[in-house]
């Protein structure tokens, strides 16, 4: 395995905590802050409306720069973001902090996917994909209990601090092991200009197979957290299980991503539309049984492993299918992840619905299971106008 993309994945580990570690800490912060704790839910909102945007806008802006280069300086946006959260004496200072931190998260992702990919051969792109990805599957799995364990011991201010720490070491990492080569770009468009202008950028958004992958990352990830946003809920009112039950079978949940992330990849390098299109029909399906069978404490942690299995086991696929068709432009890669947020939002502002019409706390997973079969027929759709193209990285080669 190239070290680069362990770096990637530090980096991917240390973004990852900044996003999920909050939630375990809101009401110290709020206590601290001396803010309601709807205005300390705003660090987090706030936070993913930022990755929305700057997904998009921080990517566009730094598309003809070298790829390494961009990383590295992302990571010290990263690092100025925390350390403002950390050392914040108010509301509006740690909000901004997360703001700026938050500007970091889809472009990382985005350009990190594209220099993971050139670090290895062709076949191997999605599991290199996969790899950076570790780091923020883990994130998701230790980043409230992390967050819970250091803020108790030692205040919440310790947690951001210590994740600026991770984020130095990380940015030190990537200066030292993730080769230049993999950071640039040596292709022209048919105009003679290069691949990386902003023209070039945005003529790759008049693919339909472009659209179609976007549409069926949002949906996929809509079903999949609209139904995640409210399974606590699922949990202790109809499975019976405790308030203090809920952290571990969010680790179940998490290991599940883990395990998908890394079996999706694998599979997407094989045959990645049959891989997508398995693994959408394998959410819609669990999510719709774990409306059956929520009642069963048995099914609930089978059931619940299984939805973080399948919902991150269409990641790597989904990041190389829209870069590939985008001929590997980064913008492309980061409107994968704002479509991703943008699906997050969708998707529990659904759930909310269905529990406001009194539909009871297994509606979000049936809701979730329907928006999820509508991904997968949109996949369909585009599975069955394409063959796969030649990917991105087989056109630069993964030399060194």
């Amino acid at each position: 395995m190239p070290a680069g993309l362990i770096a990637l994945a530090l980096g991917g580990f240390g973004i990852g905590l900044t996003e999920f570690v909050i939630a375990g800490l809101l009401p110290q912060v709020a206590r601290s802050l001396t803010v309601s704790e709807a205005a300390a839910g705003w660090l987090i909102s706030g936070y993913a409306l930022t990755v929305a945007v700057g997904a998009l806008v921080v990517t566009a802006a730094t598309a003809a720069l070298p790829r390494k280069a961009v990383l590295i300086g992302l990571v010290a946006l990263f690092v100025a973001g925390n350390l403002l959260s950390a050392v914040a004496p108010d509301y509006r200072l740690m909000l901004l902090g997360r703001i700026v931190a938050a500007l970091c998260h889809g472009t990382f992702f985005g350009i990190g996917s594209l220099v993971a990919r050139r670090l290895v051969a062709p076949e191997r792109a999605s599991r290199a994909v996969a790899v950076m990805f570790a780091g923020l599957t883990v994130a998701n799995v230790l980043g409230v209990p992390f967050g819970a364990l250091v803020g108790e011991r030692w205040g919440w201010r310790a947690t951001f601090w210590a994740i600026t720490a991770i984020g130095v070491v990380a940015g030190i990492a990537l200066a030292a092991l993730v080769p230049s080569w993999a950071g640039t770009v040596d292709k022209v468009d048919s105009n003679g200009s290069s691949a990386d202008g902003l023209r070039a950028q945005l003529r790759a958004f008049r693919s339909g197979q472009v659209w179609l992958t976007l549409a069926a990352t949002a949906l996929g990830y809509g079903g999949m957290f609209g139904a995640f946003s409210y399974l606590a809920y699922t949990f202790t009112e109809v499975t019976g299980f405790s308030t203090t039950d809920v952290a571990w079978l969010l680790v179940v949940y998490g290991t599940g991503l883990v395990i998908g992330n890394v079996a999706g990849g694998r599979g997407a390098d094989r045959d990645r539309d049959r891989t997508l299109l398995v693994s959408l029909a394998g959410l819609a399906v669990t999510l719709a049984l774990f409306g059956l069978l929520a009642a069963s404490p048995v099914a609930s942690v089978v059931l619940v492993f299984l939805t973080g299995l399948f919902g991150f086991a269409t990641v790597p696929g989904m990041i190389t299918r829209v870069t590939d068709h985008a001929h590997g432009v980064p913008l492309a890669a980061g409107a994968n992840v704002s479509a991703s947020n943008v699906g997050n939002a969708l998707g529990a502002w659904l759930g909310g619905l269905a529990l406001s019409a009194g539909l009871g706390y297994t509606a979000p997973l049936y809701v979730g299971a329907a928006i999820v079969l509508a991904g997968l027929a949109v996949l369909a759709v585009a599975a069955r106008g394409t063959a796969r193209p030649v990917p991105e990285s087989a056109d630069l080669g993964a030399t060194g």
